[in-house]
């Protein structure tokens, strides 16, 4: 960490640790520009800290994936106001959906990755990916690349897009919509799937990875193949290929917010979305219900990832971070971005938490230093 690169921000008494191992994790980084952490505690935030050049608590930067946290909120709402049923097929509400052996897919199992409904050969263009409707209608009339419903994979540009046009056949509305509706505006959450053009101002813009000349050698020999799955699913088979800098810098992107990955946010907004879903903020009750978290945090179906090779990643919509984090609840949910943003919550300790970034981290997903700083957290709960 460079002498400019100072920590800005406040923690509540007790959680000490979490400022002193966010200033180390950071040290260890010396090309990061630019990083956020916030966490809430039953309502409460207890953890505001900042670094960078330019960056301050409010300062918004795209959060790739962990935009499908915010979107499957959503979804869950939804759910619990039984407007959606999980064990409808998705064609009862969006009948082309049906085509190549779709109609008996469940939006349960669409949730889980297990459309096989990945991508489109050719790829999409940066303004299809900008924009949910069209994906949807170019991903319905598709192929999907695995039988539907026999195994899941990741969907990594489209899973938004196919949510949300069973949440637009069902309610008339979008889900970036009922998003700002129900979610971010009652709460004035900085998390946002549609960014308003005043707030370009105070956005900054993602930076490239610069990798050691180790992980230079790993990421070519771990390459996928541009027209296998995980080619396809990351928009690898477009002519050119997706950049995923330049896609989440677009204005067009910024502005339509597609609920897949093109969300802008900063570690307040998403910790609060968080916070908001299972404990409530400013004396609002908890959006969702314990029984509506339990069907949603866990892992129905076991497996390895078709595109990501992961094992058992995946709850509905939201990755199982009980999982991956043994410090977490087994009902812990939440969602990554590929620059290394993290958000989630632990309804068992009433814990909510996010951290962003401005510079890719290898080898995507969840950025290492997560997993130091998540604990820290924990220690100092439980201390």
């Amino acid at each position: 960490m460079s002498s400019e690169m100072v920590v800005s921000g406040s923690v509540a008494a007790g959680f000490e640790e979490v400022r002193t191992e966010f200033a180390a994790a950071l040290a260890e980084l010396p090309d990061e520009p630019g990083a956020q952490l916030a966490v809430y505690r039953d309502g409460r935030r207890v953890v505001d800290l900042w670094a960078g050049e330019g960056v301050r608590g409010d300062t918004l930067t795209p959060v790739y994936s962990t935009t499908k946290g915010a979107a499957h909120l959503v979804v869950a709402l939804l759910v619990q106001d039984g407007v959606l049923d999980l064990d409808r097929v998705v064609a009862h509400y969006w009948p082309e959906f049906a085509a190549y052996g779709r109609g008996g897919l469940t939006l349960r199992e669409l949730l889980a990755h297990r459309s096989g409904t990945v991508g489109v050969d050719g790829g999409f263009t940066l303004a299809e990916l900008a924009d949910d409707r069209l994906l949807a209608e170019r991903l319905a009339g598709h192929r999907p690349f695995w039988e539907p419903g026999t195994a899941y994979g990741y969907h990594a540009f489209v899973i938004g897009a196919l949510t949300g046009e069973v949440v637009r056949r069902a309610t008339g509305r979008s889900l970036q919509e009922i998003y700002e509706e129900r979610v971010r505006a009652p709460h004035d959450l900085d998390m946002y799937l549609g960014l308003p053009l005043e707030l370009e101002a105070r956005t900054l813009d993602m930076l490239p990875m610069q990798p050691t000349p180790q992980q230079r050698a790993r990421i070519a020999a771990d390459a996928p193949d541009r027209f296998g799955r995980t080619g396809v699913a990351f928009n690898l088979n477009a002519e050119p290929a997706t950049d995923l800098v330049e896609f989440a810098n677009t204005r067009e992107v910024r502005a339509l917010g597609p609920a897949s990955s093109g969300g802008v946010g900063n570690a307040r907004g998403l910790a609060g979305m968080y916070a908001a879903a299972i404990s409530g903020l400013d004396g609002r009750p908890a959006l969702l219900k314990p029984d509506t978290v339990a069907e949603f945090a866990h892992v129905r179906w076991g497996g390895t990832d078709l595109v990501t090779g992961e094992h058992d990643h995946f709850a509905l919509g939201f990755e199982a971070l009980g999982l991956r984090y043994e410090f977490l609840g087994d009902d812990a949910f939440g969602h990554s971005g590929a620059a290394g943003s993290l958000g989630f919550a632990d309804p068992r300790s009433g814990t909510a938490y996010a951290y962003t970034r401005r510079r890719f981290a290898y080898p995507g997903g969840a950025a290492p230093e997560n997993t130091r700083l998540a604990a820290a957290v924990f220690r100092s709960i439980g201390a």
